[in-house]
Formats: structure tokens, sequence, C-alpha cells
């Protein structure tokens, strides 16, 4: 019988909007033990730390090793099996969030070019490392930073090429600065012209961007973005809902419960006494 070990992680606002570990784990594979032809819901990163077998996407067949690493993309058709004489061993990690396409861009991996090779001490031990950040004081946040590492790791041995994106002024890369704008401006009393402005795009054309993109307009991410950051601030019982309201932007404590329930399905009083988070 083989040995599989999954811890599961609570979804947050984080996962919408950021970098964000949904589950990891690792499992000793009987001979010929697979997965699959299956689909997946997130973004999942398989490293093999022993033995070998084989990874099918895309009409394409990989024969894998110790060392090697293989990405599976959401929503894509992926069939992997064990090698019969020497069954693999392997960790993984699911995650998703709006940075991920992004860094993988940068790591060079796609549907089309989904391996890589690291003899990184981290990705052999990242399995160990999450379980025992889980038990430390402030775990969330050392969590978040080996996943980080592990994204920077995979960027730093990929081809030169692949490192940026190769047109400078690509569709992701206008996206990926209005993202970075809003983050660092949510707070003020910011619009959507404020936001086409600052990365020099028609309003209209930028909106479309992130409805192909993430599937909402610019004004729904923005509201979507403002809402996720309240919950986060609720959570601070110092705080009144007047104060969050004024953090995320909102002037009017009014209009911000008005958003706040119309996001969340609840007003920023009952949120706060449910202690829930808001989900997608």
């Amino acid at each position: 019988m083989s040995r599989i070990n999954i811890v599961h992680f609570n979804e947050t606002f984080q996962s919408q909007m950021d970098l964000s570990l949904l589950f990891f784990g690792m499992e000793e594979c009987l001979s010929g033990h697979a997965w699959g032809p299956g689909l997946r819901d997130c973004y999942i990163i398989h490293y093999v730390l022993e033995g070998a077998g084989r990874f099918h996407l895309g009409g394409q067949t990989y024969e894998l090793q110790s060392g090697d690493g293989f990405l599976i993309p959401p929503d894509t058709l992926v069939h992997y099996e064990a090698d019969t004489a020497s069954p693999w061993t392997y960790s993984w990690i699911g995650f998703r969030g709006l940075h991920v396409k992004s860094l993988l861009q940068r790591a060079g991996l796609s549907l089309v070019s989904p391996i890589f090779q690291t003899n990184s001490r981290l990705f052999k031990t990242f399995y160990n490392d999450l379980a025992a950040a889980r038990l430390e004081r402030g775990g969330d946040v050392l969590i978040q930073s080996i996943v980080y590492r592990m994204m920077a790791e995979l960027i730093s041995c990929s081809s030169d090429a692949a490192l940026e994106p190769k047109a400078s002024h690509s569709k992701e890369v206008y996206v990926s600065k209005a993202i970075e704008w809003i983050e660092r401006s949510y707070s003020q009393k910011i619009t959507v012209m404020d936001i086409a402005r600052s990365v020099g795009l028609d309003r209209t054309y930028l909106s479309g961007l992130f409805k192909a993109q993430f599937g909402v307009s610019l004004q729904t991410f923005l509201l979507e973005y403002r809402m996720n950051r309240a919950i986060e601030l609720l959570r601070n019982p110092e705080l009144t809902i007047s104060d969050v309201s004024r953090s995320v932007g909102y002037t009017d404590p009014f209009l911000f419960s008005k958003m706040f329930k119309k996001v969340t399905g609840h007003s920023p009083r009952s949120s706060r006494k449910r202690g829930e988070s808001y989900k997608k």
C-alpha cells in the first residue's frame, strides 16, 4: 500500500488576490500507480524525489526521474503514472492566485513546456518545511515565504529567455501594472479612469483585458479587491466599521456597508461576528 500525506488549507480572500497555497502532500507510490486522465481546478506542481514515472499532457509523454518536476495547469486533461520497476516518490503543492500566471510565465512553465529540473534543497525538503511551518507562531507568513521562494527557484533555474515577458507592452504586463497600482492605491478614492491613466490605456480597453484574464470587469476587480482587504481588517477588533471603510477607500461608511454586502452577502458587522471569509 502506498504512503500518502496531504495537508489542506482553508481558502480565504488570498486565493483570489495573491499567490496562495491550497494544499501540499507527499506520496511513495506503488509500482504502476497512476492518476487520471482527469482535470484539476488549480495549479499543482509535483517534484520527483526518488524513482521514475511518466507524465502525459497535450498529447506529449514526458519520462521523469529524481530531480525533475511537472506542472499541472487548471482545467487541463492530464495523466501520470509511476514506473513499474522503480516507482517514484514525489511531493506536491496546489496553489492559485492572481500572480500565478505571470510567475509561471517568468519560470517558462506552460501547457507546452510543463517540465523543469532542479536539485535545489528547497524542492527536496518543501513538504517537511511546510509541515513544520504550520506549527510555528506566524506560520502563515512563513508558509507564504516558502511558496514564494519555490517560485523564485523555478524562475532562477529557467532559461534566460523565459525570465521576463517577451513583449514589454503585452496585455499581461498592462494588467500586472494595473494590479500593482491598485495594491498601492486602493485605500485612496480612486476610479477606473485613474487606474487606466496610470498604465496609459483607454479605460474600456483595460477593463476588457481584466474581463478576459479574470472573468470580471476592472470595476468589479477593484470592488472585490477592496472588500477582500476589508475582510482582513475586520478581523482586528480595535478597528471600527468606519475605520475599515476609510482604510479601503470609502469615506461614506453607509456606501461601504452597501458594497460589502453586495460582494459578500453579509453586512460588515455580521461578517465580523460570524468570522467568515469571502469566497468568490
